[in-house]
């Protein structure tokens, strides 16, 4: 049974950007579609060009748009959306010029400040004389090493605006990993903090610069960022072949009115990178005008953003949610960032900042909902969020208990959209809608224009089946392709090797009834004992009603020509594991999946590995206990916790 836990009301459904967008479809092409969103969604899917094209105009994106609405290929990905359109991505995003306020930033210790759309503007102007000054040209990559600061925020406009290539890792990265994604793309400038907090721990980030200058070469400009709100770390460094700046001498120089060149809209933005766990990192470079028109069409229809909203997401700069919010700029409204950990002081901090700082979309990780949900487990509405109107939530699937937990806990009346897709697209493959209900569990729906679908393993649509989740139609967020990937071989065998002239994305999902997704986990970790296939998700959520565990992974063992699953468990702190929880937990799988969900093998362990994002790495442990090698522990927060799970005692029988 489909239980509802929201639905809109006519005033918010009337009110919406999504409205006065189907408005502006019915007039265009003398359609009708009474606020159904699966008539509007079937009409953009078949009409995908056109619904590009309009949106362009009804978003009112700066730019020259072609005539032309797509130049088709037999290729997938070299379908071209508005072919020999020139827009400038950083102008978009400098959409005001008054005092108003842009970005808001908070560290976890509570240091706060503004920048308003003029400062913002103003201090763009000036980095990209500094950029001019030391002839960084169209093309040219720019590196930042750097914490969720407004400055990051400001060098990213700043180099979109030029047309160079924007490419960040947090500094929780240590050397290598860093090193390992910035020196496949040779950047000419690096941007580096000179040290970073992280709950009450100051890290000096600046006395690594020696060591990655070594071994990336190609850096000819370093800009030294003072952590905002504390004394800067003296450099006692001297570089021959590299130039030293200072952000704070910057800003300090006189400039002009910013004169934007017009960019192809397949020029190249920004360079992200795939986790790294199975082997290099992959560095997926995505074009300006596809990321631009694609996150503000998810901003605007999706998520309801308008001028004066104030967004929030919690994220690092290494996170692909960072550049999605950074592109809210485009739309009118403010953002806020967060530096540190969430949790500092109090289980609740962002919560608390949440409200007072008048956040109208809250973004966080499902990983943060269960946290929130395991130590405030009777919240009921501490606080008030008047003008909180929606709350997304992605890294992982959302389980139904983090469903109820938001609507009992946090606030009644607000649109969850749960949303999914990922660095791949920089972007949603699926999410939420204002003219839907929100049922337990289940993502609202596809995103407009695209056509997502679910197949069995002979490339067959199904519902209410899991299987693999694909795309059947091109889209302008497609990566442009993957840097120094000649003949696009790592591209086509990473996306287009399963399905023919289909993107097969990884996810392991299913289509319900309603039309709404759910998200079973990664295709590559799902589990197939006695040949079923089933995802790890499903056992998270019964995994997570027990008080006593605090986090969980599931992986899947080669054993005796099978595959037998293995639960790891952390325990909370007040419990310990004894055989009557263990019957507790398999006598609960058993009876809110299936038998064969029920683990074989159900282990404690210290703690869990996880990416740089809060994603728990699956894959990895399975690798161990497999006895294959893992590939680029950088890519993990804590790779340290991989030797729990080397050869144990309990695996061997």
């Amino acid at each position: 049974m489909t239980k509802k836990l929201w639905q809109p009301s006519l005033k918010q459904k009337k009110n919406s950007n999504l409205f006065a967008f189907e408005n502006y479809l019915s007039k265009k092409y003398n359609k009708n579609f009474k606020r159904n969103y699966k008539d509007i969604l079937k009409w953009s899917i078949k009409y995908s060009p056109e619904f590009w094209s309009t949106f362009w105009d009804f978003s009112k994106i700066k730019g020259v748009k072609s005539k032309q609405n797509i130049k088709k290929s037999k290729i997938f990905y070299k379908n071209l959306f508005l072919p020999n359109t020139k827009l400038n991505f950083g102008e978009n995003l400098l959409s005001k010029n008054t005092n108003e306020k842009a970005i808001t930033f908070i560290s976890e210790n509570g240091f706060r400040e503004e920048r308003s759309w003029k400062q913002l503007r103003l201090n763009t102007s000036k980095l990209l004389k500094f950029f001019k000054d030391i002839k960084l040209n169209k093309g040219d990559r720019v590196a930042a090493y750097m914490p969720n600061c407004i400055e990051t925020a400001e060098a990213f406009v700043a180099t979109s605006s030029i047309g160079g290539i924007w490419s960040s890792c947090s500094p929780d990265f240590g050397v290598s990993g860093v090193v390992e994604r910035f020196s496949q793309i040779k950047p000419k400038v690096l941007f580096i903090s000179d040290k970073y907090f992280y709950n009450g721990k100051k890290i000096n980030v600046v006395n690594r610069l020696p060591k990655i200058l070594k071994l990336i070469p190609s850096i000819k400009n370093i800009v030294i960022v003072n952590y905002p709100g504390k004394k800067s770390v003296k450099n006692k460094y001297k570089f021959k072949r590299q130039k030293l700046f200072k952000w704070s001498d910057l800003i300090k120089k006189t400039t002009s009115e910013i004169k934007f060149n017009q960019y192809d809209f397949e020029s190249e933005l920004a360079i992200l990178y795939s986790s790294g766990t199975t082997g290099k990192p992959k560095c997926i470079c995505h074009r300006a005008g596809g990321v631009l028109i694609q996150h503000k069409k998810e901003h605007q229809l999706h998520c309801d953003i308008k001028e004066g909203d104030n967004v929030f997401y919690f994220t690092t700069c290494g996170w692909m949610m960072w550049n999605w919010l950074i592109s809210v700029l485009a739309s009118k409204a403010s953002i806020v960032l967060f530096d540190g950990s969430p949790t500092y002081k109090r289980s609740d901090l962002l919560l608390r900042i949440a409200e007072k700082e008048k956040i109208t979309l809250f973004g966080v990780s499902a990983k943060y909902i269960d946290s929130l949900r395991i130590s405030l487990p009777n919240l009921r509405f501490k606080y008030k969020l008047n003008n909180l109107k929606t709350i997304c939530s992605t890294g992982s699937p959302l389980s139904k208990d983090g469903f109820k937990y938001i609507y009992q806990n946090i606030k009644k009346k607000v649109h969850l959209a749960s949303i999914s897709g990922g660095t791949d697209i920089v972007s949603c493959f699926v999410l939420g809608n204002l003219y839907q209900p929100v049922n337990l569990g289940e993502i609202q729906n596809k995103g407009l224009a695209l056509d997502v679908d679910v197949f069995n393993d002979r490339g067959k649509s199904q519902k209410n089946i899991k299987g693999e989740l694909v795309c059947k139609n091109p889209f302008p967020s497609m990566p442009l392709k993957f840097w120094r990937d000649k003949n696009d071989i790592k591209f086509k065998n990473a996306y287009f090797n399963r399905f023919k002239n289909t993107w097969h994305h990884g996810d392991y999902a299913e289509i319900k009834m309603t039309g709404g997704f759910v998200i079973h986990g990664r295709s590559d970790t799902t589990l197939n004992p006695g040949g079923v296939r089933m995802g790890t998700a499903e056992i998270y959520s019964e995994v997570e009603k027990f008080k006593e565990i605090n986090e969980s992974l599931v992986v899947g063992q080669a054993w005796k020509n099978d595959i037998r699953i293995v639960l790891f468990i952390v325990m909370n702190k007040k419990y310990s594991f004894t055989e009557k929880l263990s019957l507790k937990l398999k006598l609960k799988i058993r009876k809110n999946t299936s038998p064969r969900h029920v683990p074989s093998k159900i282990i404690v362990v210290n703690d869990i590995p996880r990416t740089k994002s809060g994603k728990i790495v699956e894959l990895a442990v399975k690798n161990i206990i497999d006895g294959n090698k893992v590939k680029n522990k950088e890519s993990l927060t804590n790779p340290d916790v991989l030797k729990y799970f080397k050869n144990l005692k309990e695996l061997e029988y």
